[in-house]
């Protein structure tokens, strides 16, 4: 839903940025020098997202920023939560660290993910390690690494007057009627700094390029149904996709010499996310932290200290475009508001969520010779969660659901890592790392011990037993992890390089895989963070996932880069992959013929899965005249994962995808014609009820002129506003009546994917001062 105290806050940047070209070209302001300190050099084998300004304007959705860097593809998720995946690993498969942190989604549906906290215009790098990750950048992760930063610290030169600068932005697109702003500020002597970076985004829901419901629900359904008399949607309009955040950091930071302590502290309210491929939304996520560094740059090398602490409230229930008002016994009640002194009625579905998330690290690149560096260093994490839902009517009362009660996941780590220059051809990183990573939870119920369940047994659950099992099972678990990564580049020319390499990386489970507890199904369906529409369960016998992969890169390139092809193939095997299977939750055991075309119930297992493909990326210059210099950028990717156990495909994995750009540049201009090509999708996940997608292409056009202080951006996306299906979008679940998967009139039937963003035409504009 719109936020009207929003607009009023957004407009006036606007209109002063829409004025701010008519004198920029006559009068620009010449920027002071500054000095940047605090800027770390990316380990080996990292891929560093260019284009970030272009990129910026196209999205709220951090994590949509990685979009064009090979072997990443993006979980659909809410409109600025999207998860990435490597080479067909994401989430918590993934070591993604902002400014140093290890963020941690708290969310049972992962809602609240790392990017989320940083909006784009706050993205001052990014860093992509693709598979083999050096055991430097993280551990605790199978898929790879992303690394996301804030801008460092700027201090004035030395004898030079205080440096005072700062940047405003705005922006606009069609589609959802998303607008925004940005906003930083710095003030800056030789030895201290004061900086603000602050983003607020809005926009209501968006609508595909053509009419995708007519399946959504059985026959008899009124059209437009959400469950809220009087509030329907149109055909082509995707139900729960509007977004609502606001975004702080305030930094200082002190250097005196060779060292720098600096201090972020960061906020995040956000009011509301609804979520398309979920069966509720975010009504509000509250994250504070604090981060703490130290860096030294001393004779013998660097030494770095940080502390940091985060604290999460979130909370979840049902949005504008989902039911509300629920009448057991009566699915397809209208949505009215019922008495809640009836034992029968329930308002919404409220879930809370608490986290508090504190980490230390102390890390030294020692310089042993010109060509040897060592890196070592130490981290220590401690995590605390409480997951529960209040009872909201029907019975439930005097009890709240207790889905994760005092869970507890810390993590100790060392890690020594050894880069060598052999001579101007060889290079060569070996690295080891060994974690220890503790868990438990406390004893668990559900609602009403007496009355409810019996309504739990209606759905084939048993909440008694259920808790019992737990209760009564040993909670506490501890996992000894080992690291080991071994690289190496090889130049044979100036226009020719080799890197390859070897990984062995452990993971162990989340605290929502090893202990959500209820086969209920509608306990289950609280706990997806895969977007299938489906419900898990935790399992308290889950092992650590252990991924070996070896992987190489073929880079091919001019001497001064002018044209370049890279070829990167990879493989992958993970024992004790945690995967899941259909559960039966009136015998409590794994089902023996699969339930097909329709939601499910699933629980964690491992298992065992394979993952290969096969990236390809590369640019070259067309010509270069009047009309200023062409060229063409362009990528594909392949990537295949199987269940070695089951032999079914695994979920959510991309299928053949490419992008192709013809780009132009000439004095301030750059401009691009971008065509993205995606083939059908067919190995889907059995398991799973997984949905098929058909193949697509779609044309998007981007320019944008840039003057010394000023820059504005402007394109066209899904140019000829065409219908289609992201292979990652999920299932869609967005309206209606989205707390059962029973077959009646109201609720989202099985077999429609979350459909993709239509026509949307955009424009942003940053002025630098």
């Amino acid at each position: 839903m719109p936020n009207p105290a929003f607009t009023p806050r957004v407009l006036p940047l606007l209109i002063a940025a829409s004025l701010l070209p008519l004198g920029a070209g006559a009068n620009e302001t010449e920027l002071p020098t500054v000095e940047v300190v605090g800027k770390e050099d990316a380990a080996p084998l990292a891929t560093v997202v260019e284009n970030l300004p272009t990129l910026r304007a196209t999205t709220s959705d951090t994590a949509t920023l990685l979009r064009d860097v090979p072997g990443v593809s993006l979980y659909g998720a809410g409109g600025v939560s999207s998860l990435p995946a490597i080479h067909g690993l994401a989430d918590d498969r993934l070591r993604i660290k902002v400014d140093g942190m290890d963020l941690i989604s708290a969310c049972p549906n992962h809602m609240n993910p790392a990017l989320s906290y940083l909006d784009p215009s706050q993205v001052d790098s990014l860093e992509v390690y693709a598979g083999i990750a050096p055991v430097s950048v993280g551990g605790d992760s199978i898929g790879g690494s992303i690394v996301a930063k804030t801008a460092d610290p700027e201090f004035a030169k030395a004898g030079e007057a205080s440096l005072v600068k700062g940047e405003v932005g705005a922006f606009y697109r069609s589609n959802g009627n998303a607008m925004g702003a940005n906003a930083a500020a710095t003030y800056a002597t030789e030895n201290f700094n004061i900086s603000y970076t602050g983003a607020i985004a809005q926009s209501d829901n968006y609508v595909a390029g053509g009419d995708f419901k007519d399946s959504l629900f059985v026959a008899g359904t009124p059209a437009g149904f959400t469950g809220h008399p009087g509030h329907t949607l149109p055909d082509d309009e995707v139900g729960s996709t509007a977004y609502d955040t606001r975004n702080h950091t305030l930094g200082l930071a002190f250097r005196g010499g060779a060292h720098l302590v600096e201090a972020k502290f960061g906020l995040q309210d956000l009011p509301e996310q609804l979520w398309p491929n979920q069966r509720m939304d975010m009504l509000g996520n509250d994250q504070k932290r604090v981060n703490l560094r130290y860096l030294g740059d001393l004779d013998w090398g660097k030494l770095e200290a940080r502390v940091y602490h985060e604290d999460v409230d979130h909370f979840m229930d049902f949005g504008a475009d989902k039911k509300y008002w629920y009448y057991s016994g009566q699915p397809t009640y209208p949505g009215a508001p019922c008495d809640l002194s009836d034992p029968k009625c329930a308002s919404g579905m409220p879930m809370y969520t608490e986290s508090t998330n504190t980490g230390a690290v102390v890390k030294a690149d020692i310089d042993l010779t010109q060509q040897d560096l060592l890196r070592v260093g130490t981290e220590y994490q401690r995590y605390r969660l409480d997951d529960w839902w209040p009872a909201s009517g029907a019975g439930m009362a005097p009890y709240d659901f207790l889905n994760v009660n005092d869970g507890e996941r810390d993590r100790a780590a060392v890690f020594a890592e050894w880069e060598k220059q052999l001579n101007p051809q060889w290079m060569t990183l070996a690295g080891v790392r060994y974690e220890r990573v503790m868990m438990d939870a406390g004893d668990v119920h559900g609602y009403n011990t007496d009355t409810y369940p019996t309504v739990v047994a209606a759905s084939g659950g048993n909440q008694t037993r259920d808790a019992a099992n737990f209760n009564n099972a040993d909670h506490s678990k501890a996992d000894n992890n080992w690291d080991m990564t071994l690289l190496a580049r090889y130049t044979p020319s100036a226009t020719r390089d080799v890197e390859f390499g070897f990984a062995h990386k452990t993971r162990s489970p989340n605290l929502h895989e090893r202990y959500t507890w209820s086969t209920w199904q509608m306990a289950a369906l609280m706990v997806n963070w895969s977007g299938d529409g489906n419900g898990y369960i935790g399992n308290l016998d889950l092992e650590p996932e252990q991924s070996n992969t070896v992987s190489a890169t073929f880079d091919w390139h001019a001497a001064d880069r002018a044209w370049e092809f890279k070829a990167t193939p990879y493989y992958t095997y993970v024992t004790d992959y945690i995967d899941a299977v259909q559960w039966d939750a009136a015998t409590n055991t794994a089902r023996t013929t699969l339930v097909t075309d329709q939601y499910t119930v699933l629980k964690f297992v491992n298992q065992s899965a394979q993952i290969y493909g096969i990236d390809l990326s590369g640019r070259m210059p067309l010509a270069k005249n009047g009309l200023g210099e062409f060229g063409l950028n362009g990528l594909v990717s392949y990537t295949k994962g199987e269940n070695r156990d089951t032999d079914d495909n695994l979920y959510n994995i991309m299928p053949l995808n490419g992008k192709l750009a013809l780009t132009q540049k000439r004095g301030g201009w750059n401009n691009a014609a971008e065509v993205v090509m995606v083939s059908r999708k067919d190995d889907v996940s059995e398991m799973r009820n997984e949905m098929e997608t058909p193949g697509y292409a779609l044309l998007n056009l981007r320019a944008s002129h840039s003057w010394k202080q000023l820059r504005v951006d402007f394109g066209v996306e899904n140019v000829f506003d065409r219908l289609y299906y992201h292979p990652l979008g999920g299932a869609y679940i967005g309206q209606g009546t989205t707390m059962t998967v029973s077959e009646v009139p109201t609720v989202p039937q099985w077999g429609t994917p979350v459909p993709g963003m239509g026509r949307s035409i955009y424009t942003a504009v940053n002025y630098q001062f």
